[in-house]
């Protein structure tokens, strides 16, 4: 079976930067694949993408080296085997409260006797490749976010959950937990120490620890603190930031500053 290099990289504690993907476009997911990112995410709970548009987008994404992931609308058994019979790579799961929800997650990840994924990785096996049926299991990310008030509470009980493959922060929903105001980059000293408590809980356990940004700064600011798994960003917002910096350029304006989409 294909290795998941990025699952590799994350199991020997090392970093990777993928780009996160809102649009429902082929062309522009293959684009962003082939930039060189480890990994990119089919964003499929605040993107503008349905199932059939993923079907098109992952085949673009296989003419590159990134890994193919999904974040699912939410944590549903069915949403997830259909992302991985599509050949996601990994699948990135919302909301996850608990140890009960974070199991959920991960046995809808696994074939028996691990879990409960039922066979029929109709393209899943095509882009795995031969092996896919009994190396699966091996292969395949489970990343729960933990970005509520009760995430934050039970984050070791989430983290220590048997299969589980790395912990991803949605930085807006947890500020919005902590009563906060969402940014989608969180300048706050109070969310900035809570995001380092999760980190910390990863790293002791021998957990991926991810993030989300939307800007450069951002991304170092959390490869510097160690996590292993860091967005730069989206296609979409790529494309905003560079368009209004140049057209502000060319009509010789400050860049308006527009209302952050998380993106």
């Amino acid at each position: 079976m294909r290795e998941n290099k990025s699952l590799t990289a994350w199991r020997a504690d090392e970093q990777t930067i993928g780009c996160w993907l809102s649009l429902a476009n082929a062309y522009s997911a293959e684009a962003i694949a082939k930039l060189g990112f480890d990994w990119v995410c089919v964003d499929m709970q605040h993107g503008l993408i349905d199932y059939t548009d993923l079907t098109n987008m992952l085949p673009a994404i296989s003419n590159s080296e990134a890994t193919p992931v999904v974040r699912v609308p939410w944590n549903e058994p069915y949403e997830i085997m259909k992302a991985l019979d599509a050949g996601a790579y990994g699948v990135i799961v919302p909301m996850v409260n608990n140890r009960e929800e974070a199991e959920q997650a991960v046995m809808a990840c696994r074939y028996p006797p691990k879990g409960f994924r039922s066979f029929g990785p109709i393209r899943g096996a095509l882009y795995g490749g031969k092996g896919y049926a009994v190396e699966a299991n091996d292969q395949i990310a489970c990343i729960a976010m933990i970005e509520t008030r009760e995430g934050i509470d039970k984050m070791e009980e989430i983290i220590t959950t048997p299969g589980l493959d790395g912990v991803y922060i949605g930085p807006a929903d947890l500020a919005l937990s902590l009563g906060l105001p969402a940014y989608g980059d969180q300048p706050q000293p109070e969310h900035l120490e809570v995001v380092k408590q999760i980190l910390a809980c990863c790293k002791k356990h021998g957990v991926a620890a991810g993030i989300h940004t939307s800007s450069l700064e951002y991304t170092q600011k959390y490869l510097a603190l160690g996590f292993n798994l860091v967005t730069l960003g989206s296609e979409s917002g790529h494309m905003m930031k560079n368009a209004a910096t140049e057209l502000a350029a060319a009509r010789g304006k400050q860049t308006q500053e527009r209302e952050s989409t998380g993106y």
